[in-house]
């Protein structure tokens, strides 16, 4: 799932969201009155289909304008076959020189889209749900080879292209920081993709910064990844 300093992350964008009560409101707490013992707990809503119906929708409206683009965040890892329990919105990548293009397609079609102040992305709602358009990934602007590097794959019933798993996994280390470090959210991913990631190569794209390098030291200590094999040191022979 792009971020600069200050803004709100990948990592940020795709953690499941907090309980929130099913009808939108402030909640069974604020609705009861005084004297009042307090209610069971609500759970938040499960957003999961709603999510993948507007996913299905742009990825199908940026199929017949031609745009390229991949599915990336939550849904992309869903499509990998990670966790299923999708509570936030859909995130799509798409060219930096392609977005105002991208925007005219959807709002063609009837959605909204308008320019946040994150200079790295865009943002459409289709079907009541978030839509991030994003240009800027891990602090570099999404590029061809990204593009090209995705997977076609079925979020049900709709056959689209897919960020590879290796790329969304390097995504998310780069975006952890001094700020938002959360390995809490990254975690259950990294387990349940594990055997489809290039772990080499997201060593050699995030292991040089400190918290991701921490994060691969947590996967390893945890037996979800084997340790770095050390480099044999080559000695001249006479």
């Amino acid at each position: 799932m792009t971020e600069h300093p200050g803004e709100a992350t990948t990592v940020e964008r795709n953690a499941p969201a907090g309980p929130r009560p099913a009808d939108g409101s402030e909640g069974a707490r604020g609705r009861r009155g005084a004297g009042e013992g307090p209610g069971p707990e609500e759970l938040p809503p499960n957003l999961t289909q709603a999510i993948l119906e507007a996913t299905k929708q742009v990825a199908s409206l940026l199929k017949a304008a031609g745009h390229p683009f991949a599915l990336a965040g939550s849904v992309a890892m869903y499509a990998h076959g990670g966790p299923g329990n999708l509570q936030h919105d859909a995130d799509f990548c798409i060219l930096p020189e392609d977005a105002d293009a991208v925007a005219a397609t959807l709002r063609d079609a009837g959605l909204e889209v308008y320019t946040p102040p994150e200079d790295w992305l865009l943002k459409a709602r289709c079907l009541g749900q978030d839509i991030d358009l994003i240009f800027e990934l891990a602090r570099q602007p999404v590029s061809r080879e990204l593009l090209e590097r995705a997977e076609m794959l079925p979020v049900e019933s709709v056959r689209m292209p897919v960020l590879a798993v290796t790329d969304l996994i390097a995504s998310l280390l780069n975006a952890f920081t001094e700020h938002h470090c959360d390995f809490g959210a990254v975690l259950p991913i990294a387990r349940a993709l594990r055997e489809k990631v290039d772990w080499s190569r997201v060593r050699r794209e995030c292991g040089a910064a400190p918290m991701p390098d921490a994060f691969l030291y947590l996967l390893e200590r945890l037996q979800v990844i084997e340790p770095e094999e050390p480099e044999e040191e080559s000695h001249d022979r006479p």
